[in-house]
């Protein structure tokens, strides 16, 4: 490894990307995310970058999809309001099947809500917040040192599978200082972008970047063809990390933010006698089911911890598939769950 630097979340991931060769840059200001563009606006112009805000969301994203269009590197970011204003865009992205990194720094909501941090957009990212059939690999840090690391992997995970994919963290990731240490050189995936529009200096056909397709039977082969590489995604790219999952009595799915809460509940249980385990799915899509399968019987219960009214305890409870009882408990509206609150909850579980 390399420099070790103190830096902010949305720092860090700006100066990932840029290291991670995204030299292409289109965004709109949004707390609590905007410190992403600040640095953005810094530093491209040292690389040899372009960094454009634009007058939107939407314009971002379609700026997004022209430059992805000619195969370079590429990244937006915005927080849960822009987001959704981009879903047009990312569905027509993915469709035309554009390698490109979006960061959503997710706030309360729903509407616009208020700028503290939130895990609500969990739907949103992995069940697909547009139109159609179509899947983000969403990667979700929980330390600014994962920040920078996943956003380096974005970019390797976008490029290798011609995939949108989102870094999703929170106000709090975004926001808060930690330090980050930098590799001296980042292993960045080359890989060959011959449908790219890069121009045929009259040496061969031209390349055509689309997602319609009016005959149905090719609309279809093409949904397939889709499909088939998410199975792919699916098999390879699943990110995952446990603890204390072997002989737990409980096991607490958290991600980002609630995970790092939940290391703190695990040792204030381990001093009263509990054995608490923790799954934290670092791909939310992919989500971890072989995961949560390998201990769907070791534990009495199953609880998920979110910053949302419920969202990921779905998936969990399809991964233990009835196994165990899966509970829930979340806060809403830009609270955050105390260590004792979450301590309480796991006791009334046991209890029962």
């Amino acid at each position: 490894m390399g420099e070790k630097l103190l830096m902010k979340g949305n720092e860090a991931i700006a100066e990932a990307a840029i290291r991670a060769g995204c030299r292409h840059y289109f965004g709109y200001p949004i707390t609590p995310q905007t410190e992403i563009a600040h640095y953005m606006a810094k530093k491209m112009p040292e690389v040899g970058g372009t960094f454009v805000q634009a007058e939107s969301e939407i314009a971002a994203i379609n700026m997004v999809y022209g430059a992805a269009s000619a195969g370079v590197r590429v990244m937006t970011s915005s927080s849960s309001p822009g987001i959704s204003l981009k879903q047009e865009g990312i569905s027509y992205a993915a469709g035309a099947e554009l390698p490109a990194v979006i960061v959503n720094i997710v706030r309360c909501g729903p509407g616009l809500g208020g700028i503290l941090p939130a895990q609500c957009d969990y739907f949103q990212a992995v069940k697909g917040g547009g139109h159609g059939d179509y899947k983000m690999v969403v990667l979700a840090p929980s330390s600014v040192q994962e920040l920078y690391e996943l956003t380096v992997e974005a970019f390797n995970i976008a490029d290798k599978y011609r995939q949108l994919t989102m870094i999703m963290g929170d106000g709090i990731l975004g926001q808060m200082m930690e330090a980050v240490e930098f590799r001296d050189e980042e292993n960045i995936v080359k890989v060959d972008k011959p449908w790219a529009t890069t121009g045929t200096g009259l040496k061969r056909e031209h390349n055509t970047i689309q997602s319609i397709y009016i005959q149905p039977e090719v609309l279809e082969e093409h949904n397939r063809k889709l499909q088939k590489k998410y199975r792919l995604i699916e098999e390879n790219e699943v990110r995952v990390e446990t603890y204390n999952c072997e002989d737990a009595e409980i096991i607490v799915a958290a991600f980002g933010t609630t995970a790092r809460i939940v290391n703190n509940v695990i040792k204030m249980a381990e001093k009263e006698g509990i054995k608490v385990g923790l799954i934290r799915p670092i791909t939310l899509w992919p989500f971890p089911v072989k995961e949560f399968e390998k201990y769907a019987e070791v534990p009495k219960a199953f609880l998920s911890v979110e910053l949302n009214a419920g969202q990921m305890v779905e998936d969990v409870k399809l991964a233990v598939n009835g196994k165990r009882p899966v509970y829930f408990y979340g806060r809403m509206g830009g609270m955050i769950p105390t260590q004792k609150e979450i301590l309480d909850q796991i006791k009334q579980i046991l209890n029962k």
